[in-house]
């Protein structure tokens, strides 16, 4: 392990160990925004409404992941109960739904804005009536004037500005500064009745876990015949389907995830590093005989000794002959010549030649020519082929 390696290290413990006291020390935040996912633990979700859905309809509640308009267009329903809290809805869909209405359906819309041209064919018109910190929701209906709702946290402050004749006002909302507005009506529409309100916070985990609030939420449902209600929720399509979502939605296993990442980012660094550190070349040690014969080679033929090379080629030749045969060289003589030829194999015209040449570059004062050194240079290489 080198000491670039060790100090990465160390500097990679002293942030990890950072970040832990970070995170231990980290205050628990809650998210307070007003996401109505019927999933959602956060005080502005859904999740105990969702749960308690069943038994408040009286087991006669289902949920359509689809648009309205795709749902009708696959089904054909009776007369029944639509149920959409705070849902951004196309405009087919909203067609579909006053259908279903006039045709003898009843529609509850918790919605705080509902669409313009909608709001018109229904007959009000919805707008911000309040701006204060809190407000009470009552009912107008003398049955349920103890029935009421204490909204303390981020109030939408939406009401009904304006509502044609005809229509009834069934809540209201109260305040201390203001006089009361209407949020929550009833109107007929076609052979059905639409309830409108205005304030979907009071179907929130925040409010519906504090005592006595309940009681409200039923009372606001228990305008709804007892049939079969569809409740219109979120696509689960349009929702988040990465694969890391619930990784990173869970503190703990966020901080693992990017522990992790950071350990095999560290590990891909050093190991390629490692990998790709240039090796020297070493040149193989080169063989310099070859050229070293070949100096001398061109040495001799440009001094022009061929009497010399010749002896010196006599020489090798039969000192090979004493190491590599086994045959005693003193005497170049008729039994020498018979060693030799049993054992190369070589005709004894050839053997003969060869050291009627040899004894000719043996002679000091022998006259030699090229055309013997080339001669006996074959011969002698012949033989030991």
């Amino acid at each position: 392990m080198n000491k670039t390696f060790k100090i990465y290290a160390v500097i990679f413990i002293i942030v990890m160990v950072i970040l832990a006291l970070l995170e231990v020390n980290k205050k628990e935040t809650t998210d307070w925004r007003k996401n109505f996912d019927i999933n959602g633990k956060s005080p502005f979700g859904l999740f105990v409404f969702n749960n308690e859905a069943k038994d408040l309809f009286k087991n006669n509640l289902k949920k359509i992941d689809q648009a309205p308009y795709e749902y009708y267009s696959q089904h054909k329903k009776g007369n029944h109960n639509i149920l959409v809290i705070e849902k951004e809805i196309d405009g087919e869909s909203w067609k579909k739904i006053m259908d279903q209405v006039s045709n003898g359906s009843d529609a509850m819309l918790i919605i705080s804005r509902i669409p313009r041209n909608i709001s018109d064919s229904i007959g009000f018109y919805a707008s911000d009536i309040s701006f204060e910190e809190e407000n009470v929701l009552k009912f107008t209906d003398k049955k349920y004037q103890n029935d009421f709702i204490k909204l303390d946290k981020f109030p939408s402050g939406r009401g009904f500005s304006f509502i044609k004749p005809g229509a009834e006002i069934l809540g209201k909302t109260v305040e201390k500064k203001n006089t009361d507005q209407a949020n929550f009506i009833k109107v007929k529409f076609g052979k059905g009745t639409i309830y409108a309100h205005s304030e979907p916070l009071f179907l929130t985990n925040y409010y519906l876990l504090k005592p006595g609030n309940v009681k409200y939420t039923q009372d606001v449902f228990s305008y709804l015949q007892d049939r079969e209600t569809l409740w219109f929720i979120e696509n689960k399509s349009n929702r988040s389907s990465f694969f890391m979502r619930f990784i990173l939605g869970n503190p703990a296993l966020k901080y693992a995830w990017w522990l992790f990442l950071g350990g095999l980012v560290l590990f891909i660094f050093f190991n390629a590093k490692r990998k790709q550190r240039i090796v020297p070349v070493i040149e193989p040690l080169r063989n310099t005989s070859l050229d070293f014969v070949k100096s001398i080679g061109n040495l001799y033929l440009q001094e022009g000794d061929f009497h010399d090379m010749m002896a010196k080629k006599a020489q090798y030749f039969l000192n090979k002959v004493r190491i590599d045969l086994l045959i005693d060289t003193q005497n170049l003589d008729e039994e020498f010549a018979k060693k030799l030829q049993l054992k190369t194999g070589k005709t004894i015209e050839t053997i003969n030649e060869a050291i009627s040449l040899i004894k000719k570059a043996q002679d000091p004062y022998a006259s030699v020519m090229k055309e013997d050194l080339g001669r006996i240079n074959k011969l002698l290489d012949e033989i030991f082929k």
